[in-house]
C-alpha cells in the first residue's frame, strides 16, 4: 500500500509530460531500426550488403548529431533553464522527423537523421533532471523510472508502427506527435533548485574537467553503453547478425526490437523498483549488467537457435538493459545544479552515440577483418559489458543523496555538506 501511495504522490503533471516527450523521443530514435529496409529499399537500395553499409551510415548521422545536441542543449539547460531546451529540442525533432518522409536518398536521410538527433539530445536530459529537482529524493527514482518507462512504450509503439504503416507515413507521426506535445508543455513549471541558484560559474562545462568529475562523468557513459550496444547491434541488426549464426526461421528486425522493447519497458520498471527497494542505483544496474552480460553471451555464441528462441532472448536481453532511467538518475545526482542539465542531457546522449562507434567496430571487424558477424559482436559486446561494470565500481551510491548543492572549481562537490555527501 505504502507503494501505490508513494506512486500516486509522484504522478503529477512534470512527470506525465516529461514522460510523454520521452515517448516521442524513443518512438523517433526506434523507427529508423524498423523501417531501415523498406525505406532504403524505397530510395533505391536493394543490394543487402549496400543496405547494411548505408543503414549504419544514416544510423551513425543520427548517433553523432545526439552527441552534438547533446553538449548544445546541455549548456543551455544549465544556462537558460529545463524548460527552455525541452521546447526547443521537440520543435527541432518534430520538423526533422516530418522531413525524414521526404527524404529522396542516402545523403537528404542522412542529414534528416543527424537534424533529428541534434534535437531529439535535449528531451531526456533536460526532463529527467526537471523531474529529479522537483521531488524529494526517497522518491526521485520513482518519479524518473515513471519517465522512463513512460518512454520505453514508445519504442514499442515504433515497431509497431512501423511494421503496420508505410515508412513515409511512420515518420509523419511521430513528427505530428511531436508538435502536440508541445502544447501540453506550456502548463509544466521550471524547476526550483535552478531558478535560485545564481553562481556565475552555472552552464560552465569546464567546470568537468577538473578534479575526480571527468571521470566520475566518464564512468556515467560507460556504464550506459551496453543499453546501445544491445539496441544498436544486437536488435537493429538483428537479420544480419542471426543469418552467420544458423538460425532456424526468419528474424526481421522490427520484430527484434518489437521483443526487445518490451523488455526494455518492463525492465526500466523493474529497475527503478528495485533500486527503490534496495535503496542503491549501484546494486541495481550491477544487477543488470550481469544478467545481461549472461544473455548476451548466448545470443551470439550459442549456433542453430530458432526465431522464436532469438525473440525470447530480444526480450529478457531488453530487461536486463533496461536500467536506462536508474542510470540518467544516479548521472544527475552525481553533480550539483550549475552542472546537472549539462551532465544530464550529454550522458544519456554520449551512451546513444557509443552505439555508432559499436556498430561501426562490428561492421570493420565483419568486413575488414574477416570474422563472423557473430564473433564481431561478441567482441564488442563483451568490451561494453567489461567497461561497464569496471566503470559501476568506481562511482558513488547517489541514492539518498540531497540535490541542493553547486560545484565549485577547487574541487568535486565542495559546496556539499556533510549531509549532501553520499551514503
Amino acid at each position: 500500500m505504502k507503494f501505490l501511495r508513494d506512486l500516486r504522490s509522484v504522478l503529477n503533471l512534470t512527470v506525465l509530460v516529461a514522460g510523454l516527450g520521452y515517448f516521442v523521443d524513443l518512438f523517433d530514435i526506434t523507427l529508423f531500426g524498423v523501417v531501415r529496409v523498406a525505406s532504403l529499399k524505397d530510395i533505391g537500395i536493394t543490394d543487402p550488403a549496400q543496405i547494411l553499409q548505408k543503414g549504419v551510415f544514416i544510423y551513425n548521422a543520427q548517433m553523432v548529431g545526439m552527441m552534438v545536441g547533446g553538449l548544445l542543449w546541455g549548456v543551455l539547460a544549465d544556462k537558460r533553464g529545463r524548460l527552455s531546451v525541452m521546447f526547443g529540442s521537440i520543435l527541432l525533432y518534430s520538423f526533422a522527423n516530418l522531413a525524414n518522409a521526404f527524404a529522396w536518398d542516402v545523403t537528404t536521410y542522412a542529414l534528416c537523421r543527424f537534424l533529428g538527433g541534434v534535437g531529439l539530445a535535449g528531451e531526456l536530459g533536460a526532463a529527467i533532471t526537471l523531474v529529479a529537482e522537483s521531488l524529494p529524493k526517497e522518491k526521485r527514482g520513482l518519479g524518473t523510472t515513471i519517465v522512463a518507462t513512460l518512454g520505453m512504450l514508445g519504442i514499442v509503439a515504433a515497431a509497431f508502427v512501423g511494421q503496420h504503416l508505410t515508412w513515409k507515413t511512420a515518420y509523419i507521426t511521430g513528427g505530428v506527435m511531436g508538435i502536440a506535445l508541445l502544447f501540453a508543455r506550456f502548463k509544466v513549471s521550471e524547476s526550483e533548485l535552478f531558478t535560485k541558484k545564481t553562481d556565475p560559474s552555472r552552464a560552465n562545462p569546464f567546470l568537468l574537467l577538473q578534479g575526480g568529475r571527468f571521470l566520475k562523468y566518464v564512468c556515467c557513459i560507460l556504464i550506459g553503453v551496453p543499453i546501445y550496444f544491445t539496441t544498436g547491434v544486437l536488435f537493429t541488426f538483428s537479420p544480419e547478425l542471426t543469418a552467420g549464426l544458423g538460425v532456424t526461421g526468419t528474424v526481421t528486425a522490427g520484430n527484434a526490437i518489437l521483443y526487445g522493447s518490451i523488455g526494455l519497458t518492463l525492465g526500466d520498471l523493474l529497475a527503478g523498483l528495485v533500486s527503490q527497494a534496495l535503496k542503491s542505483r549501484k546494486r541495481a544496474v550491477g544487477l543488470n549488467l550481469t544478467v545481461g552480460l549472461g544473455l548476451m553471451l548466448v545470443y551470439v555464441l550459442v549456433p542453430g537457435l530458432t526465431s522464436t528462441a532469438v525473440y525470447v532472448l530480444c526480450f529478457f536481453l531488453g530487461i536486463s538493459v533496461g536500467y536506462w532511467a536508474v542510470l540518467i538518475t544516479m548521472a544527475a545526482e552525481q553533480f550539483g545544479t550549475n552542472i546537472r542539465g549539462t551532465v544530464a542531457t550529454t550522458v544519456p546522449n554520449f551512451v546513444r552515440g557509443s552505439a555508432a562507434i559499436a556498430a561501426s567496430g562490428v561492421a570493420w571487424l565483419k568486413g575488414s577483418q574477416g570474422l563472423s558477424m557473430g564473433t564481431a559482436a561478441f567482441l564488442v559486446g563483451s568490451l561494453c559489458f567489461g567497461l561497464a561494470l569496471l566503470a559501476l565500481l568506481k562511482l558513488e551510491e547517489t541514492f539518498h543523496r540531497d540535490l541542493d548543492y553547486e560545484e565549485t572549481a577547487a574541487s568535486p562537490q565542495a559546496a556539499q555538506s556533510p549531509s549532501h555527501s553520499s551514503t
